[in-house]
């Protein structure tokens, strides 16, 4: 089974608002830091930060659409702009390594199911997720905090229709 997909990190114009603004939008402050122990999951470019490098973080609430599954919560950024995630039709290798749960939402916000995905077989669960009647975009999050991590969004015939007031831009 494959399904033709988006993956869509954090938008890089909303996080330049950020920075530049020196708060998030819940008025937390930007505050860089240096990064002193690898493996945290940068949402900008899709890899782990590496030890010595410059990162944020910030409140983040990836759905724009109100109801109960609009969270806000934390996320890791690079402190300056940084070149994004640039592969976006394919699974981050960056995460590989990482078991994520995927929640599968429709168009209007709500929850439609949910798995822990081992990273190496992404694909497979993304299209079985994508190809269920109304789901419209998926949420990567951590399994053990449940941040967010990134969205999945289908592209051509599979693609439910435009989200594009779903997420923050």
């Amino acid at each position: 089974m494959h399904a033709q997909f988006q993956i869509l990190s954090l938008d890089p114009d909303y996080l330049a608002r950020i920075r530049e603004r020196g708060h998030d939008d819940l008025d937390n402050p930007f505050v860089p830091m240096t990064c002193a122990d690898e493996g945290l999951p940068l949402r900008c470019c899709l890899r782990d930060a590496r030890v010595s490098e410059s990162i944020a973080l910030i409140a983040y609430q990836p759905a724009t659409v109100g109801g109960p599954y609009a969270e806000i919560g934390p996320v890791f950024v690079h402190a300056d702009a940084c070149t994004g995630y640039v592969t976006h039709g394919h699974y981050p290798e960056g995460f590989r390594d990482r078991t994520q749960i995927f929640r599968a939402y429709d168009n209007e916000g709500r929850q439609i199911d949910n798995r822990m995905v081992a990273g190496v077989d992404a694909e497979s669960h993304i299209a079985e997720l994508l190809a269920q009647p109304g789901v419209s975009f998926i949420h990567s999050r951590n399994v053990l905090a449940g941040c967010y991590m990134f969205a999945i969004l289908p592209i051509g015939d599979a693609a439910v229709q435009p989200v594009s007031r779903v997420f923050r831009q």
